[in-house]
């Protein structure tokens, strides 16, 4: 006997509006007389003829067309039936596959649909998105998406040649759609199919897709993220570490223009090292690097250079090579251009193996508007405010997240989480802060909303923060958590317990600024600027600071570094050794950008590599073995880094000596009686008998001089150290006798053993 459903029924399949169609597709019991049979319905738009298949058994049912040619029903009169198969006939092609409406328990509990509405689902994305699993002994791809305000949603992908009436989703709580589609795997290409309340469809990549194909093609890719992991000794010393009581110098990497495959090897130079060359264009003539390749080439490189972190502008999955990453489409997705993420899971323990931290920039201010990303997901602003005086960036042409609504807060909360979970990273920089914590950020009057108090703060925004970094270091005790906050928002850098925002450092925008302006002065004109030497350490231990030199000062017209600085070539690189040596020594941990670190003379051009030719030459040569210096000098003395942000780690010997651009100061360790003295001459007119105070008797050696002959400088210094002389001033009962080189920087420290 055929059972029939009606024609509304049947027109809701058909035409893709119904919520759960579960409740007609499948198999369904039928109680008769005491009995149980069943009847198993397909909606098969290709089909020309159906039957149920029962493997076990070897049984097959003819399937009948019910009131449309491609709705097929059947009844089976039989107590039991589970993974059942359909043979469907296509023309003159055959299948035999699992009805994925016969596997009706959901992967989402009621309590993962609870916590993700109230916005405390912090591991969202083992539910959400496309999962490689098993239901009843069948493998296959569970798939779940949230869209609250769509008519229907459906998975579309290769498995069936991306016609969304086949595998239509079911509606669970809370607007999320679920659905277990059997014999598919890692590797299948998918999208979601939405179709809002008016009809019109949207093919959207998945919002917590773990894969994505490389542009310009936008479709998600399932993948399991296994990868097995060999750092479990670096996970456990961070665990117990103090990130600021440690030195921290951060090289900050932009992949895709670190170097090209196209890069040549030059023989090897005088001083052993090979480096490889290539041409400059507009777009780079070889392919990019790999993970895996760059974990090859990049580590050993940054490891030679002594920097303790790697930073990766954003990794995420974005459309547009040009945007550096920070347009994220793929918020749960690394990029494609340079591997999978098993590839990218391998650089990470390969930077671990190496105690090379990894910080990735992560971008929560605000997405692109490309229609397969976030924007108007379901046929509504979903992810985004509604009102574009909230919810777009005009001058970027991107739109602001709601992050009032509790299940947008959860997925940027869970990405955050996601990228320590399955990527181990060891921190993250928050671009853009200052865009999301005021609501007239790069707006005109009239363009903006007041909050409720009638202020430019954007209350929402600073709420999320709080609640990310209580969240992470709650999870990841060890990390970090850095913001790009360029205003002077109080308490960036303070626990949440206090009312700040908890980042465990903020970007020193103020010292940056300060530095470049100065050193981008003729040191004739130096002695009336004083003050912005000195002005820093006026609020350095306001916030946890971080002196940053970054990608932003190197871009749009701006030149590079070596080319800021005023004088010939020899005093260009003097400065540059001089800006270095002050940074590494001031208070706050450090970040500096690729091609710094030799003095790339052009631009920073992202369509190209690093001006890795500039090395054939001794000045940059030089340039970078001094780097390698500093930076191992800094990580060797605890004064240097240990007490970053507190007043007992920093004194003045002397600020005031405006006349000669002559700054001298203390740096004092944690827990110690050691010290490091720093005394900086910011002009080219050397000084062969310049005294200074120190605080303690005996020999100081010259661990540190900017101006020796293996940096490019004229070799003028203090012949490996001083001894100390009584001296009656009223601060200071030791001096030392110092040469100071032309535009140079001395560190010395106390030798106990003299």
């Amino acid at each position: 006997m055929t059972i029939t459903i009606s024609p509304d029924q049947i027109d809701r399949i058909v035409s893709n509006r119904h919520h759960d169609p579960f409740e007609i597709l499948g198999s369904h019991p039928i109680e008769r007389e005491g009995k149980t049979s069943w009847v198993v319905r397909a909606y098969l738009p290709k089909a020309d003829a159906a039957w149920v298949i029962r493997p076990t058994e070897r049984e097959e049912y003819p399937m009948q067309a019910v009131s449309h040619p491609h709705l097929f029903e059947c009844e089976i009169d039989i107590p039991e039936l589970a993974n059942y198969q359909l043979r469907i006939k296509e023309g003159e092609h055959e299948r035999v596959v699992y009805d994925p409406y016969a596997f009706r328990s959901p992967r989402l509990t009621d309590f993962d649909i609870h916590l993700f509405a109230e916005g405390n689902h912090h591991r969202i994305y083992e539910k959400l998105g496309a999962h490689p699993t098993e239901f009843n002994g069948v493998q296959g791809v569970h798939f779940a998406v949230w869209a609250p305000n769509a008519r229907n949603v459906s998975v579309i992908g290769d498995f069936n040649n991306w016609d969304g009436r086949e595998h239509q989703m079911r509606q669970l709580g809370n607007g999320i759609w679920q659905l277990f589609i059997p014999e598919i795997g890692v590797g299948e290409h998918y999208k979601y199919e939405v179709k809002n309340h008016v009809g019109h469809i949207y093919h959207k990549s998945d919002p917590y897709g773990f894969e994505q194909e490389i542009r310009p093609q936008t479709a998600s890719i399932v993948n399991s993220l296994d990868y097995t992991w060999h750092d479990e000794d670096w996970l456990e010393r961070r665990r117990h570490t103090d990130p600021q009581e440690q030195p921290i110098s951060v090289y900050e990497v932009h992949l895709g223009s670190w170097l090209h495959e196209s890069a040549e090897t030059p023989p090897e130079f005088p001083d052993g090292e090979t480096r490889p060359v290539v041409k400059v264009s507009q777009k780079p003539e070889g392919r990019f690097l790999t993970y895996r390749e760059l974990a090859e080439r990049l580590i050993p490189y940054v490891k030679e250079l002594g920097f303790t972190h790697v930073e990766l502008l954003p990794v995420a999955e974005h459309p547009y090579d040009g945007s550096w990453g920070y347009q994220v489409a793929g918020y749960y997705t690394c990029t494609s251009r340079y591997g999978t993420p098993q590839d990218l899971m391998y650089f990470i323990d390969q930077c671990h193996q190496n105690d090379i931290g990894v910080i990735v920039d992560w971008v929560p201010g605000h997405f692109p508007k490309d229609t397969h990303g976030l924007a108007f997901f379901d046929g509504t602003h979903l992810y985004e405010h509604a009102d574009p005086r909230k919810g777009e960036h005009k001058e970027w042409g991107t739109l602001v997240f709601n992050y009032a609504r509790n299940e947008v807060r959860n997925f940027l909360i869970a990405n955050a989480l996601f990228w320590f979970d399955r990527y181990h990273i060891d921190g993250i920089r928050v671009d853009a802060v200052a865009s999301m914590l005021y609501l007239d950020y790069d707006r005109k009057d009239g363009e903006w909303v007041p909050n409720q108090y009638g202020g430019n703060e954007n209350l929402e925004a600073a709420d999320f923060l709080r609640y990310l970094n209580y969240q992470i270091f709650g999870y990841y005790p060890g990390i970090l958590s850095i913001a790009e906050e360029s205003t002077a928002w109080p308490l960036v850098s303070r626990p949440t317990y206090l009312g700040g925002l908890g980042f465990s450092f903020k970007w020193n925008m103020g010292w940056m600024h300060d530095m470049l302006d100065y050193f981008a002065k003729d040191p004739l004109y130096r002695p009336y600027h004083q003050n912005s030497v000195t002005f820093s350490i006026m609020y350095a231990f306001s916030e946890n600071f971080m002196l940053a030199l970054s990608h932003d000062e190197v871009v749009h017209g701006k030149g590079n570094l070596l080319n800021k600085m005023p004088g010939d070539d020899w005093q260009k690189f003097a400065n540059l050794r001089c800006l270095y040596a002050y940074m590494y020594t001031h208070p706050g941990k450090k970040t500096l950008f690729m091609g710094m670190e030799f003095g790339q003379r052009n631009e920073w051009n992202a369509w190209a590599d690093l001006d890795w030719g500039a090395l054939q030459h001794a000045p940059h040569q030089q340039l970078k073995r001094f780097m390698a210096d500093l930076n191992h000098l800094y990580q060797s003395e605890p004064a240097l880094y240990s007490q970053d942000f507190s007043h007992e780690g920093f004194e003045w010997i002397d600020c005031n000596d405006a006349d000669n651009s002559v700054v001298s100061f203390i740096r004092k360790a944690k827990d110690s009686d050691d010290f490091i003295v720093t005394v900086c001459n910011f002009t080219p007119q050397p000084h062969p008998d310049y005294w200074i105070g120190v605080p303690e008797p005996g020999f100081y050696a010259e661990v540190l001089n900017s101006d020796a002959g293996d940096y490019g400088g004229s070799n003028m210094g203090n012949m490996g150290g001083r001894w100390t002389g009584e001296w009656s001033h009223p601060r200071w009962s030791y001096y030392i006798d110092l040469c100071l080189p032309p535009l140079g920087v001395l560190v010395l420290k106390l030798d106990p053993n003299k």
